[in-house]
């Protein structure tokens, strides 16, 4: 009868609890989630910041683009009240190129 062979277990056989631990557990990778969320809520309330900053320059530059178009505008009135109606009413028309002025122009690549 042949003698039968027992199992022989090593290091890799051993059953451990690693990985079986809950990681909310440890309590300093609570504390650095906790930190890293924090250093986030102060970037965004930075972005947020200049963000509304911006916003506030541009209304800025919208207003003073609405006055200075007002002051042209107004005078242009004015200009407008010194011509005559005629005067403001017919356009000059160009003048049409002299004959020929056509042919000298040439462009060769």
């Amino acid at each position: 009868m042949a003698i039968p062979k027992s199992n022989i277990r090593g290091l890799q056989d051993m059953r451990t609890l690693s990985g079986r631990v809950d990681q909310t557990s440890f309590a300093y990778k609570a504390y650095m989630k906790v930190a890293c969320l924090e250093m986030e809520k102060v970037r965004r309330g930075k972005e947020r910041d200049s963000a509304s900053h911006r916003i506030a320059n541009i209304d800025a530059r919208l207003a003073e683009v609405e006055d200075e178009k007002a002051s042209l505008l107004q005078a242009q009135a004015e200009l407008d009240k010194g011509r005559p109606t005629d005067a403001r009413d017919s356009d000059p028309k160009p003048e049409p190129p002299p004959p020929g002025a056509a042919a000298r122009f040439r462009h060769r690549y």
